[in-house]
């Protein structure tokens, strides 16, 4: 296994922080190297979901069945010798399900009752919540409280999660049939929205030949929970000039139809724009993008790159944007046309 050097404790950027840059730069195509033994292809999915671990944040992932997105978040888990955990969210999935619930326990010998509590499956690292959308409101909120507070409530007591704590929910974009969507103020708390495309012919072929001929192979371990918690704070270390935040900021902005300066693409295609939360995922995904680059500055490449998974889910399109097959992507792509980096 590899391992990190360095000590993050202070809120600069030190030697020791530089060196985990290169580290990390190097062990990004290890990983990625790796992964590719088990699952080919979907490389920019690969990276957006270690961006997102390495900012503290959560991802919502779309795509159709079949695209081996649950293989491919359990094989992550275990290249990064995190614990694993998966949730089938169904219309009768109950908070409890996911949090945990408490049993009357019998102690042997003394014939003692007392209440013990048995931790539900969100008691791990890296949670892939699968079809998010099929479970009830309720169900959501005990998800969204994990997500946002690192811990679970549970008939009046609190407990702790174990960090890094990642969630990954998914969505199928052909079904919505007996959905409960999510609601605009819980798809903010997501990160990244990553879209989960289909393979190549070269890709595919290449998926159908190995996939009926041998098994799974075993993969290499390559971080642990420490590491990733130091390039967590190391993440938050990477320089960014004034200029590139203000560009964020003017990007985020300039998705909002009601602002003075708002263009007549923006008021036409869009009925609601991102928050000030959006600013901090461009921000965190801008540095993440860097360091996997093994830099520790963040340039206007970087911004331009995180704004589509974090924009993609907090902008609201309007019945013009359906009308004329326009996207939130081909929002974002004009928007970065049109907005200045200075």
């Amino acid at each position: 296994m590899a391992r990190l050097t360095g000590n993050s404790s202070s809120g600069q950027i030190e030697d020791q922080d530089l060196k985990a840059a290169e580290q990390l730069a190097e062990i990004y195509g290890k990983l990625t190297d790796e992964l590719s033994r088990s699952i080919v292809g979907q490389r920019e999915v690969l990276k957006q979901v270690l961006m997102a671990l390495f900012c503290q944040g959560h991802c919502l992932l779309e795509g159709v069945p079949g695209l081996a997105k649950t293989l491919m978040i359990s094989n992550i888990a275990s290249l990064l010798s995190l614990k694993f955990s998966r949730i089938q969210f169904t219309p009768d999935l109950m908070p409890s399900d996911i949090t945990g619930t408490e049993i009357l326990d019998e102690e042997e010998g003394t014939g003692r009752r007392r209440m013990r509590f048995i931790r539900g499956p969100l008691f791990g690292n890296i949670i892939l919540g699968d079809e998010i959308n099929r479970t009830p409101p309720k169900t959501q909120a005990a998800l969204l409280q994990a997500m946002q507070e690192y811990q679970v409530t549970t008939a009046g007591e609190t407990f702790k999660l174990e960090k890094p704590f990642l969630v990954l929910g998914t969505q199928n974009p052909i079904e919505q049939e007996g959905t409960y969507p999510l609601p605009e103020a819980q798809l903010d708390r997501f990160m990244f929205k990553i879209q989960v495309g289909y393979p190549s012919f070269e890709e595919e072929l290449q998926i159908a030949e190995t996939t009926t001929s041998q098994g799974l192979p075993d993969l290499q371990s390559l971080l642990d929970s420490d590491d990733i918690l130091h390039l967590q704070q190391v993440v938050r270390k990477v320089l960014i000039g004034r200029s590139m935040s203000a560009y964020a900021v003017r990007l985020v902005r300039a998705t909002r139809p009601n602002e003075a300066d708002a263009t007549s693409f923006v008021k036409k295609y869009l009925t609601w724009g991102a928050g000030p939360r959006a600013c901090q995922s461009i921000l965190l995904g801008a540095k993440a993008h860097a360091l996997l680059d093994g830099r520790v500055h963040v340039s206007s490449d970087d911004i331009r790159y995180v704004c589509y998974p974090v924009l993609r889910h907090r902008l609201v399109t309007s019945f013009s944007a359906e009308s004329d097959g326009l996207t939130t992507d081909d929002i974002v792509s004009k928007l970065i046309e049109e907005v200045p980096e200075e």
